[in-house]
């Protein structure tokens, strides 16, 4: 698999803060769209962005006097305006003696600004009008963002920008604040990624600064010694030192017309000081490469082994233009017949395999691969090895041509063409970032830009892959040490390869890709919503022609449903691993049709699999024919088998390691869902089942179906009917929709028992729900106006002020259709009894508050929740999955969304009181703390079933 790295960041889940407006300057004009002019005085350079030919929004780059550099983007059909502003600063200029100041400054940001001074001032205002925020802390970047219902932009632009005029650094939260971010790293300390970055920053060079610990503790934010500058004023000094409209970056995209934007923009961005300062760069090598090659072993927390491979290189951002690591990667990364993934695989070594560029500081970066292994495949580390550098060679001496680079090159621009825009916010982030990195003109087109090939080039960074120059690390939960990295508390030890290795014979260079679409016009037209292509007793299929997005894609969704799949848990399991082998026998094959850009993912629910087809117009009825027969008539071979189920089993035993918010949900639905089976029931059953079993129950579930299935995409009806009728007459259904048990949400009762997760962490953790009593669309929309309500007060309270925990939130969350509202804390160090305690004095607080409250105040609670759930879909995948999911219901109406939307208008204070009651008498509370023995849940949820009977 070609792998894209992102940046490692540290995020903050809400809470930003305020702003002054600035004094408007002359604006020079760096580059815009054809139809739109600037207005400012002092236009210079005209530069255009590349653009998509089907992208229709209009684009202006404009440089403030002070040196800020910004992209506004109109788009007039975005219901969500978004900004986002990059800082060139980050971790990698964290202090010696401050280590995560960078980060715990971008906290302090957000607790007040002399115009806003509260706390709250900048979330409650984005809360209340719909929209939503974030920050993250990265390396060399510290990335603000928002977004909010459009007519509210000027008032979030006047908080936002606040920021980066006159934030107050308040004395009195500097300890709360940095509580939480010392919670913030013991929520992330058993993170996998992070340990093995504390391990390889031990024997990077010390000297380079993306080595060293970057979130911050309370350990490295203390309080400075007596005579030196306090936290506080090192705080301001950074800020100084390092924030400045010359290395900053801003993006909005909003539906305002850009001399508006402009004119905002101007207002309230051009007093930010500019100080002269620079983008700060790092001269230090990342790897003392006279210490390679290296061999390091850590441990890992969960049943999980890999190896991962990294070589330095010069990072290729100078030379993007060509992305010479890109055809690289995809070399390296090839999963069809003959790669190294594929050899592995047939050999029972791995079971995935990943290559790409990570740990880039602009001038210096690694080169990566890893690899997922079986415990056999961690005996075998040597000749794994060794076929890495086989098939390096083989790229070495017949890889770098020509015509690979051309076919990738052609599938960048291919995707570039028909590129959906993500969400305003998404999009914000992503060209705030490129801004600060690319010129004006590839600010959208940088990713995807490949000018030429340049063998010379390329094989300058292959040079850099070889066995002297690598550094391996093994992963797994076998290596003890007693050595332990300082801040993730990894056991690690330096190892050394004990062979030469052996690599496995079949090599191959992938042959030209025979699945690139050809046919890509676009049909024109569009439906409002999907309609009854085919409403048979057994097999009914709906379809949307959509032309809106531009581009001649389809999203295909079939739902195999049968009604023994939650019978048991071995059943469950069955279902799991006839899907996950359907994906594993067909990734070699199917591998060149997914990098151009078709794609087949299988997945088991309660009601059966579910297979979801998405990609071009053109090619996707053969992907079709080709699944369905693999389905019914490939052999399922011994070795395929053990590995689907060696992966199921590792997902299963891990899971007590997952985050606990993750678990605390999946008990939750443990306890209220029939039929559910946990981890541990799933784990128990498969080890029982062998492969004849995964034969016979293939026969038994296609032998009677019942089959739903939908078509979202830039496809006419025609060709949708004949596509039906193929998946009809491979898979023959013979039950109707009445043979299928339904998936039941079950009833909390009074004085329900608080419920423990069966979990190996060590925090603590309460997620407190409350159920309404009846699924109608009246009451999700109280239920949703009055988490609304809730929401920021919550977060404030128990976060901001009594700094219980990083994870903190109340929000919205049915189970089904059945409407629900949770609320969640997750603290390194406060026991789950004093969590409930002080959520006990919320709720009571909220009640009186709630008494109070009179329609008027409500009035924007409601309009935010409107603005949520009117929200336009941002992809074509988003559009069809929100359908899909509305033919799970027994009442299918497509317009179930809009319809809510419109009852949370009319939502007042009486409705929010009368459900309060109930949700007050329906409370489920799941807990942890470390070392509380599991509960029963099975047990509880058969309570529930037996008093609904």
């Amino acid at each position: 698999m070609l792998r894209i790295f992102t940046l490692p960041a540290y995020h903050r889940p809400f809470a930003l803060p305020p702003l002054a407006v600035g004094t408007a300057l002359s604006l020079s004009l760096l580059g815009f769209s054809p139809a739109n002019a600037s207005n400012a005085k002092g236009v210079s350079d005209v530069v255009t962005p590349i653009v998509s030919p089907f992208d229709e929004r209009s684009y202006r780059v404009l440089t403030l006097e002070n040196g800020l550099q910004t992209l506004l983007v109109s788009d007039p059909d975005a219901d969500k305006a978004a900004t986002s502003m990059n800082v060139r600063v980050g971790s990698a200029q964290d202090p010696e003696d401050l280590q995560g100041l960078a980060h715990f400054l971008e906290h302090m940001l957000f607790l007040g600004t002399e115009p806003y001074p509260e706390s709250d001032a900048y979330q409650g205002y984005i809360s209340r009008n719909a929209g939503s925020h974030n920050a993250f802390t990265a390396p060399q970047d510290t990335n603000y963002f928002f977004d909010i219902e459009p007519s509210a932009l000027p008032g979030a632009l006047d908080r936002f920008s606040a920021f980066f005029l006159s934030p107050l650094f308040n004395a009195e939260k500097l300890e709360s604040e940095r509580n939480i971010v010392h919670s913030e790293y013991m929520a992330r300390i058993r993170d996998e990624g992070r340990r093995e970055n504390d391990v390889m920053n031990q024997v990077l060079n010390p000297n380079h600064p993306m080595t060293h610990f970057s979130v911050g503790s309370r350990e490295t934010l203390a309080d400075r010694p007596e005579g030196e500058p306090s936290l506080r004023e090192r705080v301001i000094d950074f800020y100084h030192q390092h924030y400045d409209a010359n290395v900053m970056t801003l993006a909005i995209v909003a539906p305002q017309p850009l001399d508006t934007l402009e004119k905002w923009v101007a207002e309230r961005f051009a007093a930010i000081p500019n100080r002269g300062l620079t983008v700060p760069q790092i001269d230090q090598p990342l790897v003392d490469e006279q210490a390679l090659p290296i061999t390091l072993e850590r441990q890992s927390l969960k049943d999980s082994r890999q190896v991962r491979f990294h070589f330095p290189i010069p990072d290729p951002i100078d030379d993007y233009t060509h992305q010479p690591t890109q055809l690289l990667s995809h070399l390296i990364g090839d999963e069809g017949d003959g790669s190294v993934l594929a050899l592995l695989r047939e050999a029972g070594l791995a079971d995935g395999l990943s290559a790409g560029v990570g740990r880039r500081d602009g001038e210096h970066a690694l080169f990566s691969v890893s690899v997922s292994l079986t415990p056999e495949g961690a005996e075998r580390l040597d000749d794994i090895e060794a076929t890495l550098f086989a098939a390096i060679d083989n790229i070495r001496a017949h890889g770098v041509e020509p015509w690979r680079y051309q076919e990738q090159a052609n599938l960048r621009e291919q995707a570039f063409r028909f590129q959906q825009h993500g969400a305003p916010q998404q999009e914000a982030t992503g060209l705030a970032m490129n801004l600060s990195r690319y010129p004006v003109e590839d600010v959208q087109y940088a990713p995807y830009r490949m000018d030429g090939f340049d063998a010379a080039m390329h094989h300058a960074y292959l040079d850099n892959l070889t066995p002297a120059q690598r550094l391996r690390v093994y992963t797994g939960p076998d290596v003890e040490s007693e050595r332990v990295s300082p801040w993730f508390n990894t056991q690690w030890r330096k190892g050394t390869s004990t062979t030469a290795g052996t690599p496995l014979k079949g090599l191959a260079l992938p042959n030209p890709n025979p699945f690139i679409a050809e046919d890509l016009t676009l049909l024109t037209g569009s439906d409002d919503m999907p309609g009854a292509l085919i409403d048979a007793p057994t097999f009914r299929v709906w379809h949307m022609q959509e032309d809106r997005f531009n581009t001649p894609k389809v999203e295909w969704r079939v739902s195999l449903q049968h009604p023994s799949t939650s019978y048991s848990a071995e059943e469950a399991v069955l279902t799991r691993l006839l899907a996950q082998w359907l994906n594993d026998s067909l990734n070699e094959s199917l591998y060149p049709a997914r990098l151009a850009g078709q794609s087949l993912r299988a997945y088991a629910h309660s009601r059966g699999i579910t297979l979801a087809f998405s990609g071009w117009r053109d090619g996707q009825t053969p992907l079709i024919e080709r699944t369905l027969t693999q389905l019914a008539d490939a052999d399922i071979a011994d070795g395929a088998f053990e590995r689907v189920k060696f992966q199921l089993q590792r997902e299963w035993r891990n899971a007590p390691d997952d985050s606990l918010t993750r678990q605390a949900q999946r008990t939750l639905g443990e306890a209220l869902l029939t039929p559910q089976f946990s981890s541990e029931a799933l784990l128990a059953a498969s080890e029982r089942l062998r492969r004849h079993h995964l034969e016979d129950f293939r026969q038994r579930f296609l032998a009677s179906l019942y089959v739903d299935a939908m078509a979202v995409g830039n496809i006419n009806e025609a060709n949708a009917r004949t596509q039906a009728e193929l998946i009809r007459g491979a898979l023959r259904p013979r039950l109707t929709r009445d043979d299928i048990p339904e998936l039941t949400p079950l009833s909390v009762n009074a004085n329900a028992p608080v419920l423990h997760p069966n979990s190996t962490r060590d925090e603590s953790l309460v997620l407190r729900y409350l159920q309404g009593d009846a699924a109608t669309l009246e009451q999700q929309a109280v239920a949703a106006v009055l988490a609304q309500w809730l929401e920021t007060p919550f977060y404030q309270r128990l976060r901001t002020e009594e700094q219980l925990g990083y994870i903190v939130n109340a929000g919205y969350s049915p189970l089904l259709e059945a409407p629900g509202i949770a609320l969640v804390v997750q603290s390194p160090d406060t026991p789950s009894a004093a969590i409930a305690e002080r959520m006990d004095a919320f709720l009571q607080e909220a009640e009186m508050r709630l008494h109070e409250l009179d329609n008027e105040a409500l009035a924007p609670y409601r309009q935010a929740v409107y603005e949520r759930l009117t929200q336009r879909d941002t992809s074509l995948e988003a559009l069809a999955n929100r359908h899909w999911q509305t033919t799970a219901l027994d009442d299918v109406a497509f317009d179930r969304r809009e319809q809510r939307a419109d009852l949370a208008l009319e939502v007042n204070v009486d409705d929010l009181r009368g459900l309060w009651d109930t949700l007050r008498e329906r409370t489920l509370d799941i807990r942890f703390d470390p070392n509380d023995e599991k509960s029963d849940v099975k047990a509880y949820r058969e309570s529930l079933e037996a008093f609904a009977r």
